[in-house]
């Protein structure tokens, strides 16, 4: 992987031409994972949610779970308001009649008003969601079947063991997709370096830098502490756990891709499966650390650069309307990009405009608020474990000291079964 991005970018700095045409290779890779999100959501909630007796210990975690996300939004929200005000990034930005179009196509890509967003995420039929790859719509769907069969008791008992059986397929599938990654990373980052060049970036240095730095110092400072403080692991022990996850992710600018993996660590690790199932899926539609940053830094960056500053007020109410709006949005490259322009546009129409200005970065600034969503993801699903207790601890230890590899072949391992039934019983206890 490390060595097909770095052929990707100088493919993309020497034959700029030849690496455009390279994008459908990424484009092909990231659409076979996409195509695996649904099936793997599915089976990991049904078996989360109706292997745990009681609604009320699903409750209890997905309560706790909804709680962490909405704080660390706001979290997440004042760090970029705060670094976005000190930086002033945009002041020295000018405008043209193709940043004005630009901006205004992709406030119509995010024009979803919160009453098209609720409605959405109800799919057609019990199926649909499936076939057309809603997230949101796939959750609501696995929450209701799980519901369903932990009502069902002892004669739900034979369809978990089916669709436990069908989560092993399914995951045996994914691994042998993984086998291309090197492949579609080459030609993810071929084409993007192809396009935009070194050019695009120099004139916008300072925001991106401002963005990568904020969200580090996200990571490392406030997740690190928190992940410290109730779990005692170490957040670069976790990190280098997740290191393929990551460099997934940096290749292809999209979390969704590394979703499946993801859930199949976090269960290795010691995880309790009603915790994964819940925290993870729920995660990535409403734990985006990294797009709350990007929102705001964007936001203000938009304003200077339009020498129309926003007051403390303006900025508070906007941005509180975007973490609104951003939900469901995870994992999907540019749909950070869209959510900005749609929020402005229904907010304050004179800044959608400015969107355009930093179009040509934000594929390089999705990597970012990619990385940090995911890595936000993974401290939650730790900390809720640890909140519920549902996490083997001794199995973590081990687990990042490297005693017990992750098997890339299947990703399974044979004595999931054994961690999970003793993580249940602890959740149980809790």
């Amino acid at each position: 992987m490390i060595a097909a991005v770095v052929l990707g970018i100088a493919v993309g700095l020497l034959t700029p031409d030849f690496a455009k045409e390279l994008k459908p290779v990424g484009t092909g890779f990231v659409n076979l994972i996409k195509m695996m999100i649904s099936p793997i959501i599915f089976c990991t909630i049904v078996l989360g949610v109706g292997s745990v007796r009681k609604a009320a210990q699903v409750g209890k975690v997905g309560g706790l779970a909804l709680g962490y996300f909405i704080t660390m939004s706001f979290v997440a929200l004042a760090i970029g308001l705060v670094v976005g005000n000190l930086v002033h990034p945009g002041s020295s930005m000018h405008l043209t009649e193709a940043v004005k179009g630009a901006g205004q196509a992709q406030a119509e890509a995010g024009s979803e008003g919160p009453v098209d967003f609720v409605l959405g995420i109800i799919p057609t039929t019990l199926v649909s969601s499936f076939t057309e790859g809603q997230v949101l719509q796939t959750l609501l769907v696995a929450l209701l079947v799980g519901f369903a069969l932990q009502a069902m008791g002892r004669k739900g008992e034979p369809i978990l063991r089916g669709v436990e059986h069908i989560q092993r397929l399914v995951f045996r599938v994914l691994a042998m997709i993984m086998w291309v990654a090197p492949i579609g990373a080459f030609g993810a980052m071929a084409a993007v370096v192809g396009e935009t060049g070194l050019d695009a970036l120099k004139a916008l240095a300072a925001i991106m830098f401002g963005f990568y730095v904020t969200c580090l110092l996200f990571v490392i400072v406030v997740l690190g502490a928190l992940v410290r403080l109730v779990t005692g692991v170490n957040i670069f022990h976790l990190l280098k756990y997740l290191g393929r996850e990551f460099l997934l992710i940096l290749s292809t600018s999209s979390s969704e891709s590394a979703l499946p993996r993801l859930i199949a660590k976090m269960e290795h690790l010691g995880v309790s499966r009603p915790v994964v199932g819940i925290t993870v899926p729920t995660g990535y539609s409403f734990n985006l650390d990294g797009t709350m940053i990007y929102l705001t830094m964007a936001s203000l960056f938009i304003a200077d650069a339009m020498d129309q500053p926003l007051s403390i007020g303006q900025q508070i109410t906007l941005l509180i309307f975007m973490m609104i709006a951003s939900k469901g949005a995870a994992g999907v490259t540019g749909a950070g990009l869209a959510t900005l322009a749609g929020a402005l546009q229904s907010h304050k129409p004179a800044l959608v405009d400015g969107v355009g200005l930093i179009v040509g970065i934000d594929r390089f600034m999705s990597e970012a608020r990619a990385l940090t969503n995911f890595a936000g993801n993974a401290v939650a699903t730790l900390l809720i474990g640890t909140w519920t207790g549902g996490v083997d601890k001794e199995r973590v230890r081990r687990v990042l000291a490297g005693e017990l590899p992750f098997d890339e072949k299947t990703l399974l391992d044979d004595s999931e079964d054994d961690h999970d039934a003793a993580s249940e019983k602890e959740l149980a206890k809790a």
